[in-house]
């Protein structure tokens, strides 16, 4: 369930949510990820609240939290995907450590479909485009 892409997916936000959001970030740092999860066949996607970022520096084991996800529904709750379409949804998480070059986006859950994607590259906004497979 892993790749990054290129493109910047086509996420709406709410005008007093981007201004808010906007603010975060430049006192809080946060971490801001789109994702893009494309449905060959109809699916059912979710995510649940134990979502984190994980330094994948051996030396430490810093984890930046979920703060907020836009588009998309908090387990037990599924979101119907048709065949063919992309579904987009954006992931807003805490602060990497500074230190942090490589990290992966992992979903701590039994579930055979947890959302995993392994060594995203660090970048000097802390915005991300991952396609979930």
């Amino acid at each position: 369930m892993e790749g990054i892409i290129p493109n910047t997916p086509d996420v709406k936000f709410d005008e007093g949510l981007k201004d808010e959001l906007l603010n975060q970030v430049g006192e809080a740092g946060v971490v801001m990820v789109h994702c893009s999860y494309s449905a060959k066949k109809g699916k059912r996607i979710r995510i649940w609240n134990s979502v984190i970022l994980f330094d994948q520096n051996i030396h430490t084991s810093d984890r930046s939290q979920l703060l907020h996800a836009i588009n998309i529904p908090f387990a037990p709750e599924w979101k119907e995907i048709k065949a063919g379409t992309i579904f987009r949804f954006t992931l807003i998480f805490s602060s990497l450590p500074e230190n942090c070059t490589l990290f992966d986006l992992y979903e701590e859950t039994q579930d055979p479909e947890a959302i995993i994607v392994h060594s995203i590259g660090r970048n000097k906004d802390d915005v991300y485009h991952v396609k979930i497979k």
